[in-house]
């Protein structure tokens, strides 16, 4: 059976594919933002040689419902008197000084909040039942509003669904999709918990269209859809729980720089995917950093996520001029439609043209040569900006790629140095179509003594969506004192969460004994109002007091510790792909020779050596200045660089004096 991983990304759609002969394939076509599927399609029917094959598949299809908003029409039914719960939300200020500041209107306008005269305690005890006039009542508002998805949020409904089982049952009468928060997210905070089942309701009905038609091509080939947690889950399952699949790109993208930064004996890494839209950057020490507090568009999202930190700073960022004559350059990109100038119809430099004016792109070599870039329509657009900046046009471009670099350099000592982490010991992994332009430049302003780019850069989180588990993840709120429970204990409230894990992985097709679960206490100092994630052991407590201390500097092991919530992470690893050692070849170069060019660094023309990649050998030493060209992506050497291939093809750069 052929196994094909997509990542749809803001300019590109991007395959990895196997087919039954045991070979890998790599294909990029430009991304079809108004039908997302019709690139995932044209690609499949593209690459696929067989009747049978299996997909997996990345989509930004949830993410964009909610950045354009964009998603269904969406009703809420929560608690009487709780309607305005998601419009007050927390009294954070994320821009304390700014007069203006407003925050984003919520996904459900206030004619659309139902409220239902029930209540349950804080012990999951019916306090008042739901009167079945109230529930007739309901129905007529909910039929009356036009609404096409309806959330369902009620107090302490992880302690006990029946109330909101009791509504979905009413309103399925309607035909509508309904989304239970006691089944998206069963733990406490209500406005948190109720912004996740919005953000599920709201997005999932045009998740489910969008899958469907693709199912519908697919005919009986089985189709999976990466979750922003690091594993994939069935089309069946994604469309149910699309706020799952939030972030489900660069999840891809991590999850193939963990596993093959592993295979080549790098653990500690940051990862910089800069594709055509933005740049993804994150931190993995050993293992995949996750996160229960993420937001999307300003909206807290409370579902496992990999802890990604995304800015707009990508090969389509545009570059302007502000009201103040400063050079900006991003957020807003070209996308795939115009695109860069280069690509022939777009009329905004942007950094990929930048890149191109200084030499940095091979035009003739751009996709493997199967799209030829433009460097004549660059001239006209940099001369006119760069007049009105008072400079030349090579000032200009450099200009532009140093405003770039400046913002994914912020990015990244957002996820190091302001965490604690000090970059110097880290290697930076770089992929995405455009991360092996810019790497060594960012590596030298953080002092990254090393940079990392795999094979086949451009399609690396495709790749790692064919390297994910099957991962499952479920929670509870429990809200127990340390002193008041224990190791035993803890377990035996453990099991119904590990039976269930069990139980949806076999569905999944894996054998019992080769489920892994995995076993975690969300916990904090009593009174405290934020938890640290802590592994399930003996010691456990222990272990919260030293993760305390390492976050934030200080423990007290005299203070009162409280479990607030039981996660499970339920695993199966299917097959995955391996990768052979590549031939060795020492101090041959001269085969992969593929010519010379004039590039500019800082401010000055060098003489730079092309490499064709695929002619490269294990042990081969490419000094700078050199650019490196493969189907997916081009790598520049700076003078100030110089790379060794290793055993499996990946360069690994070294930065003169780190």
């Amino acid at each position: 059976m052929e196994l094909i991983g997509v990542d749809t990304g803001g300019t590109f759609t991007d395959f990895i594919y196997k087919t039954e002969d045991g070979k890998w394939g790599v294909y990029k076509v430009l991304s079809t933002p108004s039908n997302p599927a019709e690139a995932v399609l044209e690609g499949i029917k593209k690459i696929a040689k067989s009747e049978q094959f299996k997909v997996i598949h990345g989509s930004t299809v949830a993410t964009n419902a909610i950045l354009e908003r964009k998603g269904a029409y969406t009703a809420l039914v929560i608690n009487k008197g709780f309607e305005d719960i998601i419009e007050i939300g927390r009294q954070n200020r994320t821009r304390l000084y700014d007069l203006f500041y407003k925050r984003n209107k919520p996904l459900v306008p206030p004619e659309l909040r139902f409220g239902v005269d029930c209540r349950i305690n804080s012990n999951g005890e019916i306090v008042k039942d739901i009167d079945d006039k109230d529930l007739d009542d309901l129905i007529k508002k909910i039929e009356d509003s036009k609404a096409e998805s309806v959330a369902v949020c009620f107090l302490f409904s992880y302690l006990n669904p029946d109330h909101e089982v009791k509504v979905r049952n009413v309103i399925k009468r309607l035909g509508l999709p309904v989304s239970l928060s006691s089944q998206i997210l069963p733990e406490f905070r209500e406005f948190e918990r109720a912004s996740t089942v919005i953000i599920n309701a709201y997005v999932s009905p045009k998740m489910k269209r969008y899958i469907q038609s693709l199912i519908d091509e697919l005919g009986d080939n089985e189709l999976r859809i990466m979750q922003s947690n690091g594993g994939s889950i069935s089309a069946e399952t994604a469309m149910e729980e699309s706020v799952r699949t939030i972030l489900s790109g660069p999840a891809g993208g991590a999850v193939g720089a963990l596993e093959i930064g592993r295979l080549a004996g790098f653990e500690k890494l940051i990862t910089f995917d800069m594709g055509g839209t933005s740049t993804d950057v994150s931190l993995i020490d050993g293992k995949l950093p996750l996160t229960y507090e993420s937001q999307i568009a300003g909206f807290p999202v409370k579902v496992p996520m990999i802890d990604i930190h995304t800015v707009g700073a990508g090969g389509g960022s545009i570059a302007y001029i502000d009201s103040g004559g400063s050079l900006k350059v991003g957020p807003e990109s070209a996308g795939a439609d115009p695109g860069p100038i280069c690509y022939g119809k777009g009329e905004k430099i942007t950094v990929t043209d930048a890149n191109l004016f200084l030499g940095r792109l091979v035009p003739e070599f751009f996709l493997g040569g199967g799209m030829r870039l433009d460097r004549d329509r660059l001239d006209i657009y940099f001369t006119e900006m760069a007049k009105r900046l008072s400079m030349d046009e090579i000032e200009l471009a450099e200009g532009i790629l140093t405003v770039a670099n400046a913002s994914m350099e912020k990015a990244i000592r957002v996820i190091s140095v302001d965490k604690g982490y000090d970059p110097r010991e880290f290697t930076l992994f770089s992929f995405g179509g455009a991360g092996g332009m810019h790497a060594a430049f960012l590596a030298r302003l953080l002092h990254i003594p090393k940079v990392f780019v795999p094979l086949n850069p451009g399609i690396l989180s495709a790749i790692g969506m064919l390297l994910s588990d099957v991962i499952k993840d479920y929670s509870i709120t429990v809200m127990i004192k340390s002193d008041e429970t224990n190791y035993e204990k803890l377990s035996d409230l453990f099991e119904p969460l590990k039976n269930k894990g069990v139980e949806d992985l076999t569905k999944e097709g894996f054998e019992k004994d080769s489920i892994k679960l995995e076993c975690y206490l969300d916990m904090r100092y009593l009174g405290q109002s934020y938890e640290i994630t802590v592994p399930f052991e003996t010691d456990y407590v222990e272990r919260f007091h030293n993760l305390h201390e390492m976050n934030y500097g200080y423990c007290d092991k005299t203070k009162r510790v409280e479990v607030v919530n039981l996660r499970v992470r339920a695993i199966g690893s299917p097959e995955k792909p391996e990768f052979a050692k590549i031939q060795k070849g020492e101090h041959i170069l001269k085969d992969a020779i593929a010519g010379y060019r004039d590039v500019v660094f800082d401010g000055k023309f060098h003489r730079a050596t092309i490499y064709n990649r695929d002619k490269l050998l294990a042990g081969n030493v490419v000094e700078g200045p050199a650019i490196v060209v493969e189907y997916s992506s081009t790598i520049v050497i700076p003078p100030f660089a110089r790379a060794k291939v290793d055993d499996y093809g990946n360069l690994i750069v070294d930065i003169e004096g780190e």
